[in-house]
C-alpha cells in the first residue's frame, strides 16, 4: 500500500461548506453580493447595507422581501437548499440571481451569523444564530417583514484566508462597488449604504440610470455618457457608452451585464473595445454599462460558483451585436471628439474623430479634408478657433496646452493669475517647453529657391532648465511668388540632405515613420507618435520631480463630488509634492493656494479635475495618458524641420527606445539584417 493512501470517504458537511466558502466567498464584498441577491430574489423593493471593519467586522443587510418560516431557517443554511430550481429543465432557463443554495451555508461556515425573517404567511419572526457552521440557537423574535442578516468575524476560523484581506478602507470600497453594481440594475430598489453606522451612499427608488452614475462617478465621466439603445438577432442592448475623450488609463468603469446579472465577460469588453478602436489612444480604456438582454437558453450562468461568469451558445453573435451597438453611438453627434489634430499641407488627408475645424470650411464628422495652413484644436475641444499657428513650432501647437500659455514668447495672451479667463482666451496660441535637449540642423529651399535655416532657440518659457531648449526653425525671409499664400507647402524641388546628431533625414513613411540613414550602412525608422509620446513625458517627469510651486495671487476654489474628494485623499500627498498648495476648508470644497510653475491657473485647475476624475491609478499613469494625447499623431504629415525638430530632442531623452507604455519607438536595420531581407546571407 503506497504511503499517504487513505480510503475514499464522504467530507464532512463542516469541510464541504468550507471547501464551497473558498468558492463563493473571497472577501467581505463577495458576502455582500451574495446575500444583497438573496434579497433581490426575494422581491425586495428597499434593501440597506452597513458595513463596518471593512466588512471583516460587521455586515448588516435588512431588507422588505419575502421572508422566511421558522421551519425554513435552518433549512436554508443546508447546502443545495433552494427555492428557485426544481429540476432540470430550471437550469436553461434561470431568471433569478441565485439558484445553487450554496451561498448562504458557506458564508455561515466562516462567520458568526445571526438570521432574523418574517415570512407573510406566518404570524411571527423567528431568528437563527449560526458560528462557524453550527446552529447554536433559535427561536422567536420581533420584526416587522423581510429579513435581517448580521454577519461578523469573518474568516476568523479561517486564519489562511483573513491573512490575504485588503485594508480595512479597501475592502469597504470593493464592497460599496459591488453593492453599486447591483444598484445599477435595479432602478425599481432603493439602497442605503453605511460605513461605521454613517451613511454613505444612497440610491432612491425610480432613478433613472444617469442619475445613479452620477452618484458614484465624477462629473467629468458623467458628462460624456451617450444612451444606446439596440436590438438584433433577437438580442437587446442598452445602457450608457462614453465619448472617447472621457477615457482612463484602466478597465474599471466598464460595467457589464446580462439578463440583469453584474458579470465579467472577455466576449462583451473585446466587442466594447473594438467598437472604438481607432477612436482611443493605446492602452486607453472608454466608460460604459451595458446591459445585454438573450434568451434564457442562450446563456449558461452555471459556469462558476459565484456566478460572475456566463457562456454563450453563439458568442460570435453576440460580439456582433454589442459592436454594432458601440459603433453606432460613437458614430452619432452625441459622440464629439476633443481630440488634438495637427494639420500641415493641403493633401493632410483624412481627419478622423474630431469635431470640424471652426472656420475652416469642414462641416461633417470625419472624413473632412484640411486645406491650407496649419491649424489646431485643443485637447479638451474648445480651444482653436481656425487662426493658422504662423511661426509657431509643431512642439509648440501639439504640447502647448499641457504647460499653459504664459510666457510664450510667441506672443499668446497670458492668462490672468486669479484663474480667469481674458476673452480671447481660445485665440491665444500655446506655449511650449518643446521637444526637449538637441538642435535642429541643415537647411534645404524654401519658395523661389530661398533657403531655410534649421537652427535651436534658447526656452523663453519656465520648463527651460527641465526641458532644455526650445525648438523652431528660423526662415529667411523669401520673396513670395505671384499669387502664392504665407506658409503654403514648399515645392517639392531637390533639397541638400537634412542631417544632424541622429543621421541623415530621408523623409516621413506614411506621415507616421520617419526615416534616417546612419553612416553608410544603417536605415533607422521611428515612431513619430512614440518617439514624441516619450520626450513630452520625460519634461513632465523632469518638471515633476523639482517640486517647486507658486503662490497663487487668489486661490482658485473647487466643489468636489464624493468621488472626488475620495480620491483627493489618496492623491494628496503625490499632488503636494509635484507643487500643489490645497486646502480643504469643507469635505466637498477645495482651495488651489499654489501650483506647479509651469502650469498656468487655469491649466492647474483643468489638470486636477483630471486627475480627481480617476481616469488614472496615479499621476505617473495620468502623465503617460497626457503625453499620449498631447503627442503628435500617426498620419500627421511633418515638414522636414519639423520632423528634424523632434529627432534632435528624441536623441537627448532618457529611454528613448520606448514610449511610456512600453511600445517600441524606435527599429534599426543594420547591413547584416538588410542583406538577410533580401537573401544576400543566412
Amino acid at each position: 500500500m503506497e504511503s499517504g493512501y487513505r480510503p475514499i470517504r464522504i467530507l464532512p458537511p463542516a469541510l464541504q461548506n468550507q471547501i464551497a466558502a473558498g468558492e463563493v466567498v473571497e472577501r467581505p464584498a463577495s458576502v455582500v453580493k451574495e446575500l444583497v441577491e438573496n434579497s433581490l430574489d426575494a422581491g425586495a423593493t428597499r434593501v440597506s447595507v452597513d458595513i463596518d471593519g471593512g466588512g471583516q467586522g460587521l455586515i448588516v443587510i435588512t431588507d422588505d422581501g419575502r421572508g422566511m418560516d421558522p421551519a425554513e431557517l435552518p433549512l436554508a443554511l443546508t447546502r443545495h437548499a433552494t427555492s428557485k430550481i426544481a429540476d432540470i429543465r430550471d437550469l436553461h432557463h434561470i431568471r433569478s440571481f441565485g439558484f445553487r443554495g450554496e451561498a448562504l451555508p458557506a458564508v455561515a461556515s466562516v462567520s458568526r451569523l445571526k438570521i432574523t425573517s418574517k415570512s407573510d404567511q406566518y404570524p411571527e419572526a423567528s431568528f437563527v444564530e449560526v458560528e462557524f457552521g453550527r446552529i447554536v440557537n433559535q427561536g422567536p423574535a420581533a420584526s416587522k417583514g423581510g429579513t435581517r442578516i448580521e454577519l461578523r468575524d469573518l474568516f476568523v476560523n479561517v486564519p489562511a484566508r483573513l491573512k490575504f484581506l485588503r485594508a480595512p478602507s479597501t475592502e469597504t470600497k470593493r464592497c460599496i462597488e459591488a453593492l453599486t453594481r447591483m444598484a445599477l440594475a435595479r432602478l425599481d430598489v432603493a439602497f442605503n449604504i453605511g460605513v461605521g453606522g454613517q451613511p454613505r451612499q444612497r440610491f432612491v427608488s425610480g432613478q433613472n440610470l444617469l442619475g445613479r452614475l452620477a452618484g458614484v462617478w465624477p462629473p467629468a465621466v458623467v458628462e460624456g455618457l451617450i444612451e444606446l439603445d439596440h436590438g438584433a438577432a433577437g438580442y437587446a442592448v442598452s445602457g450608457l457608452a462614453a465619448a472617447p475623450r472621457v477615457s482612463q488609463g484602466n478597465a474599471s468603469r466598464m460595467y457589464f451585464y446580462v439578463n440583469g446579472r453584474p458579470v465579467q465577460d472577455r466576449i462583451l469588453m473585446r466587442a466594447v473595445i473594438d467598437a472604438y478602436k481607432g477612436k482611443l489612444v493605446s492602452r486607453e480604456y472608454p466608460a460604459v454599462v451595458l446591459f445585454l438582454t438573450v434568451p434564457p437558453e442562450d446563456v449558461d450562468v452555471n459556469v462558476h460558483p459565484a456566478k460572475t461568469e456566463v457562456r454563450f451558445r453563439d458568442e460570435g453573435r453576440v460580439f456582433a451585436v454589442v459592436r454594432q451597438a458601440v459603433s453606432q453611438v460613437l458614430a452619432g453627434p452625441g459622440a464629439a471628439m476633443g481630440v488634438t489634430y495637427f494639420a500641415s499641407g493641403p493633401d493632410m488627408g483624412v481627419r478622423e474623430n474630431a469635431a470640424p475645424l471652426p472656420g475652416s470650411g469642414a462641416g461633417a464628422w470625419g472624413g473632412e479634408k484640411f486645406s491650407g495652413r496649419r491649424e489646431y484644436l485643443s485637447l479638451t475641444g474648445e480651444g482653436g478657433d481656425g487662426r493658422p499657428a504662423d511661426g509657431k513650432s509643431f512642439g509648440e501647437a501639439v504640447s502647448g496646452w499641457i504647460f499653459g500659455r504664459a510666457g510664450s514668447p510667441g506672443g499668446g495672451r497670458e492668462e490672468p493669475q486669479d484663474g480667469g479667463s481674458s476673452p480671447d482666451t481660445r485665440s491665444a496660441r500655446p506655449a511650449s517647453p518643446g521637444f526637449g535637449p538637441g538642435a535642429a540642423t541643415g537647411a534645404y529651399s524654401g519658395p523661389g529657391g530661398a533657403r531655410v535655416r534649421l537652427e535651436s532657440k534658447p526656452a523663453a518659457g519656465p520648463l527651460a532648465g527641465a526641458a532644455g531648449p526650445r525648438f523652431g526653425p528660423a526662415f529667411e525671409k523669401a520673396p513670395e511668388r505671384p499669387g502664392e499664400r504665407p506658409g503654403e507647402r514648399f515645392d517639392a524641388a531637390p533639397r541638400p540632405p537634412l542631417t544632424g546628431k541622429t543621421g541623415e533625414y530621408l523623409g516621413q513613411i506614411a506621415g507616421t515613420y520617419l526615416a534616417l540613414r546612419r553612416g553608410d550602412a544603417t536605415l533607422t525608422l521611428l515612431d513619430q507618435h512614440a518617439a514624441h509620446e516619450r520626450v513630452i513625458y520625460a519634461a513632465m517627469r523632469a518638471s515633476r520631480t523639482r517640486g517647486d510651486s507658486r503662490r497663487l495671487a487668489s486661490p482658485l476654489e473647487m466643489s468636489l463630488h464624493p468621488a472626488e474628494a475620495a480620491r483627493l485623499d489618496t492623491l494628496y500627498a503625490e499632488l503636494r509634492s509635484v507643487g500643489f498648495l490645497l486646502e480643504r476648508p469643507a469635505a466637498r470644497r477645495l482651495l488651489v493656494k499654489g501650483a506647479p510653475p509651469t502650469l498656468t491657473p487655469g491649466r492647474a485647475k483643468e489638470y486636477l479635475s483630471f486627475a480627481l476624475s480617476g481616469q488614472a491609478k496615479s499621476l505617473d499613469d495620468l502623465w503617460i495618458m497626457l503625453a499620449c494625447k498631447a503627442a503628435v499623431k500617426a498620419g500627421c504629415v511633418l515638414a522636414p524641420d519639423e520632423a528634424m525638430a523632434l529627432l534632435a530632442a528624441w536623441e537627448e531623452t532618457p529611454d528613448k527606445e520606448y514610449c511610456p507604455h512600453g511600445r517600441p519607438a524606435v527599429v534599426t536595420l543594420g547591413l547584416k539584417e538588410l542583406e538577410k531581407l533580401f537573401k544576400r546571407r543566412k
